[in-house]
């Protein structure tokens, strides 16, 4: 049985949606245990009763808006972001799921589950969906402003790990996200990493790709620093919001676009449901010694029943010996 902890509380929409998430996962899932950390009270008006689900009470909240998580790790362990955290780290469930803040994800996966060995910087690991129904890797998407090379390294290693795992990938193709596709191009820790991915044995580099390009080249990880990744990944969701959003106007513009937008309905609902982030259920905070699954903030039941799927798929692949093993190679070359 593999063993959840879920903050409840987390989200723009908790409790309701992510308990609601929740009965969504039991149902499908006849192998998973959830341990459901929040508000007793309120989860028990949403939750379907079920001897695969145990709610420890845990009354403090995370505000979404939280300026200095290191500050509230400190001074209030108990909240139920960092308690799920500390399930994990003590023992007692084998992966987190949380639409909590990011930013204190990060914090409480760094502090309380500690990096592994090796690895200098944790990155916020989300999976990108494109129109053809091909998801990518990118990392680190606003963990780290400030980035050396070899952080670029550790990164692509991981991410190659998890396309193997959990994408099946056989060989992912690596990526390093820059302003040129030439070797020359970019900042000089840009040039240094370019180097130090091409002549890694562990990764299969195929160079620099421009961010126009992200969507559309034959690449399964894209890496960079978190300052650039966090821009490119919202940059991305924007787009794809605006041009949803044009589509829309323009169907209901006229009577004949009315019935071409008709006709089409279904060939925009299958591009629409190919690129559909609810679909991938979150990003990964990876480097720490713990599968740690960050749901968007605004995740519906639907999507934060995929982020508990994807915790449960990572946590049977025992993705967390895989990178130990790869890393552990990685710094002994």
């Amino acid at each position: 049985m593999i063993r959840l902890a879920v903050d409840a509380m987390g989200g723009d929409h908790a409790p309701i949606e992510m308990v609601k998430g929740v009965n969504l996962a039991i149902e499908k899932y006849d192998d998973i245990e959830i341990h459901l950390f929040g508000d007793e009270n309120e989860i028990n008006k949403y939750l379907t009763p079920s001897p695969r689900v145990k709610v420890i009470h845990t009354p403090y909240v995370l505000d979404m808006g939280v300026e200095d998580p290191i500050k509230e790790l400190r001074t209030n362990p108990e909240y139920s972001m960092f308690k799920a955290i500390k399930h994990v780290k003590d023992g007692n469930a084998d992966a987190i799921v949380t639409s909590g803040p990011t930013q204190g994800a990060v914090v409480g996966g760094t502090l309380i589950l500690r990096r592994i060995k090796g690895m200098k910087r944790v990155a916020i690991c989300p999976f990108i969906p494109d129109f053809t129904g091909r998801t990518r890797i990118l990392l680190d998407s606003g963990a780290n402003v400030e980035f050396r090379p070899e952080h670029l390294l550790d990164f692509a290693v991981v991410a190659s790990i998890i396309s193997k795992s959990y994408f099946k990938v056989d060989n992912p193709k690596v990526g390093l996200v820059n302003i040129g596709a030439e070797a020359s191009k970019g900042r000089a820790e840009d040039i240094e990493a370019y180097e130090l991915l091409k002549n890694n044995s562990q990764i299969n580099f195929i160079g620099n790709v421009e961010p126009k390009e992200m969507m559309s080249t034959d690449v399964d990880v894209l890496v960079t620093d978190g300052f650039t990744g966090n821009i490119l990944m919202k940059s991305y969701e924007g787009a794809v919001k605006a041009f949803s959003e044009a589509i829309k106007e323009e169907v209901y513009s006229s009577l004949r676009a009315k019935i071409g937008g008709l006709l089409m309905k279904k060939a925009f609902k299958n591009i629409k449901s190919k690129a559909n982030p609810d679909v991938v259920g979150g990003a990964i905070i990876v480097g720490i010694e713990g599968v740690l699954v960050k749901a968007h903030g605004s995740s519906n039941a639907f999507a934060f029943s995929n982020g508990i799927r994807l915790a449960r798929e990572l946590a049977k692949e025992d993705i967390m010996s895989q990178i130990r093993v790869a890393i552990e190679a990685l710094h002994n070359e």
